[in-house]
């Protein structure tokens, strides 16, 4: 496949682009959707919207009263797609990024409205929360979850500051599984496709103790042969598979209901991800080497090991016990961890010029007391929440290359340390209704952070890897170790309110406005290369306008008009070195201020009994109004123009449908839809590299028995073969000297390097229910 470099001012690469003649017919048909359901409505007067359960606002509520901009995806509508992980959530939420970062396979990175974090080194904070089950799931490795015994998947957009806390400032997603039915069920599936796919879930219940006491199981093997090759390695006879799939998870739940109001849930959970080591495509040729640009953007070349693992799980306990009509008191325990020794090699060649082995090692513990309270014109959540957790790692970043010709045996930068986090938390949110009209809603969570971190940073002349057996016959030297250079904690406190207003206009439409405020937690720079002091938090102020509402009972339209102020962003500006460009000197702070307006509407309509019409598109604008770096001549100095939103397109869209046709031998469900997504930079600082806009087709067709029992589904994701970007590493800069020429990174070579979403793929799966 041919490189497309534009060498314009920017100096950018991009990814070519599909026509978007599609999502002209998605918007137009979204316009005429009401004129034609007035129509449909007076022919097919039956119709009626399925009623949407979610727990936004920590509550059970119909989707149609919560004053959030949500977007819920049941699990029906998951098994009819043939969703397999919540990475394909995005096409059904607008403004919406989710990705399987690079390097590996089970790291998400997650962006909601501009706002996210794309570093996943301990220490960082994320910028969207991932929850399972009302638990926080601290850090993104491991956070690619597969779908497997899901009620739900919840996308909320915008800072959730006052009932989910910080680290929210973009949003939450939210992975709901289901809770049991008290019957004893046990339902099989097997799924096979392109690549050699073959998966293999078992789900189940059984009453250990009728109407008391049960048990539930669930557990996926997941495999699939790699989307491209690593074409040379160093290391012979290992498994060269590149983008492949090798996963276990296994969930175990016992639940308890001693008596109608009280009610125990104990959750265990484990993954192992033993795929491979994501490989990228080289975007320009090696200065030191002679490899050529691969033909496919999934095949790589590599120094490293190929092998990579990613271990996380966790337990928790949920308590709730519904004290009298009014009160429902509430516990959340829960304790996980995650462990992922990983081989990145950033320059993708089959020399060690920038390669990083390193290690991720986590755990936390979380407790949250829940005091809920409801009557018919007030209902309110208040909570205590406590948080600590442990976030270790260790990366050496081996130069070999850049040692020899020093004359070393090698040179490494190694890196590694812990941040630990203790953080404590009050917060209540209440709804007062002042008539059958208007409503207010008012919250406010008070938080206290405290985080000690220790960094370790020097150079050894060797090649090293972070422990014995790394690669075979490599021994560790014992007592090998790099200087502290920061030792030191900080504490932070924060309160983030939230008001709003709602006007019930009528049964079927809600009108609704807020203000709120979310922060992420502020931090030690990881990588420190001297003793510097932490950056303080991360702000988002976010003002929404919004409507839920019904037509006719067959149409569903959900719009909502924001705009965010990003304040204190954090980020690591790079220091030059004049006399040495590979030079390693980083510097965190709180340099950036970025803003944001946007738009967002999602569209239901039930065409006829059969026929479900469903859209959504996502309208944002989205920049740096200012990043700081400092210049030794002229100080402080404006470099926001240089500055991009990554991950963020202008317009994301989806238009989709699904048939239920009634045959004698079962319903059979057609499905399919079509998500569009504008161009997107991937580079924050100097953007060398964009992905072209572009959009993924997908089809399928359903199977559902008389019975209920077999369902068989084939599915067709991304039919026309899109190629398109979702992480790279760039470690090079245009030469101000020689337009269209680059000045060599770290490692003295030209590293631009790609990673890529799925390809076409084609898979069948034939579950039983018993």
């Amino acid at each position: 496949m041919a490189n497309n470099y534009n060498k314009d001012a920017q100096h950018k690469f991009t990814r070519p682009a599909l026509t978007p003649s599609l999502l002209a017919l998605a918007i137009s048909s979204c316009l005429v959707a009401p004129l034609m359901a007035q129509d449909q409505a007076a022919a097919d007067a039956e119709l009626k919207l399925e009623r949407i359960e979610v727990t936004a606002r920590r509550t059970v509520e119909s989707l149609q009263e919560v004053p959030v901009a949500v977007t819920s995806i049941g699990a029906t509508d998951i098994a009819e797609r043939g969703l397999s992980s919540v990475v394909e959530v995005q096409q059904f939420s607008p403004n919406t990024t989710l990705q399987a970062s690079r390097g590996t396979n089970s790291t998400l990175t997650a962006f909601i409205r501009g706002v996210g974090q794309e570093d996943p080194l301990w220490g960082y904070e994320p910028g969207v929360g991932i929850y399972i089950d009302d638990v926080y799931v601290a850090r993104p490795q491991g956070a690619v979850l597969d779908i497997l015994n899901v009620e739900r998947i919840e996308v909320l957009r915008g800072p959730q500051g006052t009932l989910y806390g910080k680290n929210t400032i973009g949003g939450a997603l939210k992975y709901v599984t289901r809770e049991m039915t008290g019957d004893t069920e046990f339902s099989v599936s097997g799924t096979v496709g392109s690549y050699n796919q073959r998966d293999v879930k078992v789900t189940g219940q059984i009453p250990l103790i009728a109407n008391t006491l049960y048990l539930g199981v669930g557990y996926a093997n997941l495999q699939r042969d790699g989307y491209g090759q690593f074409l040379t390695s160093a290391l012979p006879g290992q498994d060269r598979e590149n983008y492949n799939k090798d996963l276990q998870a296994l969930r175990l739940t016992l639940e308890y209901r001693p008596q109608d109001n009280l009610f125990f849930r104990l959750n265990y959970d484990k993954t192992e991800d033993d795929s491979n080591a994501k490989g990228g495509y080289r975007l320009l040729p090696s200065l030191l080497t002679d490899a050529p640009v691969p033909d496919s953007v999934y095949d790589s070349y590599t120094s490293m090991p190929t092998w990579n693992k990613v271990e996380t799980d966790g337990i928790s306990l949920t308590a709730q016990w519904d004290i009298n009509d009014n009160f429902t008191l509430k516990s959340i325990t829960s304790e996980r961890t995650s462990y992922s020794p990983t081989n990145i090699d950033f320059d993708n060649t089959s020399i060690r010029i920038f390669d990083v082995p390193a290690i991720y090692d986590d755990e936390n513990f979380t407790q949250e007391l829940q005091l809920n309270y409801q009557t018919d014109g007030f209902k309110m959540v208040s909570g205590l929440y406590y948080y600590t957790a442990d976030s270790c790692g260790v990366f050496d970043a081996v130069l070999e290359v850049l040692g020899q010709s020093l004359g070393a045996p090698g040179l490494t930068r190694e890196v590694g340390g812990c941040s630990n986090t203790d953080s404590t938390a009050a917060y209540a949110q209440g709804s007062y209704d002042f008539n059958d009209k208007w409503s207010i809603t008012a919250g406010l969570r008070y938080t206290k952070d405290e985080k000690e971190a220790t960094v370790r940073n020097g150079l050894i002349f060797d090649t090293v890897y972070p422990e014995s057996g790394w690669i075979p016959g490599y021994v560790r030297p014992d007592g090998l170790t790099t200087p502290v250079v920061l030792d030191d904690k900080e504490s932070w406190n924060k309160l983030t309110p939230k008001i709003g207003v709602e006007y019930q206009h009528s049964r079927d439409m809600m009108l609704f406005a807020s203000f709120s405020q979310g922060f992420k937690s502020g931090t030690f720079n990881p990588r420190a290369t001297v003793a510097e002091p932490a950056a303080d938090p991360e702000t988002v102020n976010s003002y929404e306008i919004g409507m839920k509402s019904d037509w006719n009972d067959s149409l569903r339209l959900n719009a909502t008009l924001f705009m965010l102020e990003h304040k204190d962003r954090q980020y690591i500006s790079v220091i030059p070195d004049p006399d040495d460009a590979s030079a390693l000197n980083q510097r965190l702070g709180n340099v950036g201020r970025s803003e944001a307006t946007g738009a967002e509407l999602e569209v239901t309509w039930l065409a006829s009994r059969n026929l479900n019409i469903y859209a959504n598109i996502g309208l944002i604008d989205a920049s740096f109004e200012e990043a700081l770096t400092f210049d030794p001549v002229q100080g402080a100095v404006d470099i926001s123009d240089r500055f991009t939103i990554t991950n963020t397109p202008e317009t994301t869209a989806t238009v989709g449908f699904s048939y239920d046709m009634i045959t004698d031998f079962g319903d059979i469900v057609f499905n399919g839809n079509y998500a569009y997504r504008s161009d997107y930079d991937l580079v924050e600082l100097d953007n060398l590299l964009s992905q072209d806009a572009y959009g993924l087709l997908n089809l399928g067709v359903t199977w559902l028995s008389k019975s209920g029992q077999w369902r068989v589904g084939l599915h067709g994701k991304n039919l026309t073969d899109e190629q398109y970007l979702i992480g790279n590493y760039a470690f090079i800069a245009p030469d101000p000297a020689n337009p269209g020429e680059f000045i060599p990174g770290l490692g003295g070579d030209n590293t631009l390097i790609g990673y890529y979403g799925a390809p076409r793929e084609v898979s069948l799966t034939v579950a039983y229910r018993f």
